[in-house]
């Protein structure tokens, strides 16, 4: 089949959590290959720190020196970018020192001092859309990243709040941040969720290839999906990952609509 007219789509898919080395090589080098197979781009992502877990007792990671570490290696080893959430500034700039892109966690899509700290590091920055901000207040966002000097960034869409325990994707807002000249992501994962309280966030991971094939009809520049060989044993977002075993036949799904569409 012919490879997408348009320039390269990207897909930046991991694990939610960094856990044994085995499974992120796994996951890695599945979608590595399988993206150059297909054209794509591709970015590792793992978070060292998952900090607003909903329960205290839900595992976090490895933290921000053992996690930082665990992605140098990879990222030597996988041959390709890698991306890792950042909370604070001081963590933007030890973390910008090693990977290459930070990731703003969509919490705290807002916080300037962030913002600007990650920009300044020179490295690319992707900023997780909060649930609470419309499309248009993503410009503002936007703004501060420019400022901060940063040349390479782009908003993730990961749904809006609907009600108590829902979220719900607005394909239009899709097309309003691209109007608006921004470089759009498309969260696969995170839209599934259901944070409807409790000790773990739920989530229908059954509607993963729906929305995905949807956002990507409307024209957005790539994909984030969490992935996981057994997302009932994952440390974190069971409920809302991609299994590895469905990748390849999604991904060539979504192939085929970049070329329709191109």
């Amino acid at each position: 089949m012919p490879k997408p007219i348009k320039s390269k789509f990207l897909l930046i898919g991991g694990p939610c959590v960094l856990e044994s080395r085995a499974t992120s090589l796994l996951i890695g080098r599945t979608l590595r290959d399988l993206c150059q197979e297909l054209g794509w781009d591709y970015v590792f992502k793992a978070s060292y720190d998952k900090a607003n877990r909903t329960s205290i007792t839900s595992p976090r990671g490895p933290g921000f020196k053992k996690g930082l570490q665990e992605l140098t290696t990879l990222r030597k080893i996988l041959k390709v970018p890698v991306l890792t959430d950042v909370h604070t500034a001081e963590e933007a700039r030890q973390a910008g020192r090693v990977v290459d892109i930070l990731q703003i966690p969509a919490f705290l899509c807002r916080q300037t001092d962030l913002l600007l700290a990650a920009a300044r590091t020179g490295k690319g920055v992707s900023v997780k859309k909060g649930q609470f901000l419309a499309p248009t207040a993503v410009n503002s966002v936007m703004e501060k990243l420019r400022r901060g000097g940063c040349r390479n960034a782009w908003i993730t869409e990961r749904g809006t709040t609907f009600g108590h325990g829902d979220l719900v994707v607005d394909m239009r807002g899709l097309a309003t941040m691209k109007d608006h000249g921004h470089r759009v992501i498309f969260d696969a994962t995170h839209s599934v969720q259901r944070p409807a309280g409790g000790n773990i966030t739920r989530g229908e991971a059954h509607f993963i290839p729906a929305l995905a094939r949807a956002a990507v009809a409307v024209g957005i520049d790539g994909l984030f999906i969490e992935v996981h060989p057994h997302p009932k044993k994952a440390l974190s977002d069971k409920e809302s990952m991609l299994p590895l075993s469905q990748a390849d036949r999604l991904f060539r799904q979504i192939n085929r609509i970049l070329y329709a569409i191109s």
